[in-house]
């Protein structure tokens, strides 16, 4: 079971914002390889650039447009009847990363990319990646709604999000800055 997102959090850091975000749990789903195959809901696609490396596997999560709901535990999202989504994809060998979810219905949503390099199903904040449709530098504080807001029209969409990692002192930013 994943904790409150305050109880995680020491200092405030991204690393602990993150740690929490990436841990597993049962959540509604769309196809493992996060192309969309299901139908019903409003598809979102988004290119990962900047990735590390083409290790371990890719998730992509869908959150309510709000600070209270953002990173929070998708057992209570759930319990509370609100929407979540989430779907894990494997690394493609080469070539562009593109990856699908479904949002329930059009509107706007806050998006969570990671990149779990290990596979262990668990953020690890020295090697994994992550990163928001805002591509704002993440730095050390923990990540604000607004930096992964993103508007889904009842065609669906499409975004790029840039993958950042751990860059020393100054915490999570993109590998070409």
């Amino acid at each position: 079971m994943i904790r409150p997102l305050a109880r995680l959090l020491i200092g405030g850091g991204t690393a602990a914002a993150l740690a929490f975000a990436a841990t597993p749990a049962a959540a509604q789903q769309d196809p493992v390889d996060g192309t969309c195959a299901i139908p019903g809901g409003t598809r979102l696609y988004v290119n990962i650039e900047g990735l590390k490396d083409r290790t371990g596997r890719l998730k992509l999560e869908l959150y309510p447009p709000n600070e209270t709901d953002f990173l929070r535990d998708d057992t209570s999202l759930k319990k509370e009847n609100k929407p979540f989504r989430r779907i894990w994809a494997p690394m493609p060998a080469s070539g562009q990363v593109r990856l699908c979810i479904r949002a329930p219905y059009a509107g706007t949503w806050a998006v969570l990319f990671t990149h779990d390099r290990d596979g262990k199903n668990k953020f690890n904040f020295w090697e994994d990646g992550a990163g928001f449709p805002s591509n704002q530098k993440l730095g050390r504080s923990r990540p604000k709604v607004r930096q992964a807001l993103v508007n889904v029209g009842a065609g669906g969409g499409q975004i790029t999000i840039k993958a950042q990692y751990l860059r020393g002192l100054g915490g999570f930013g993109p590998l070409d800055d």
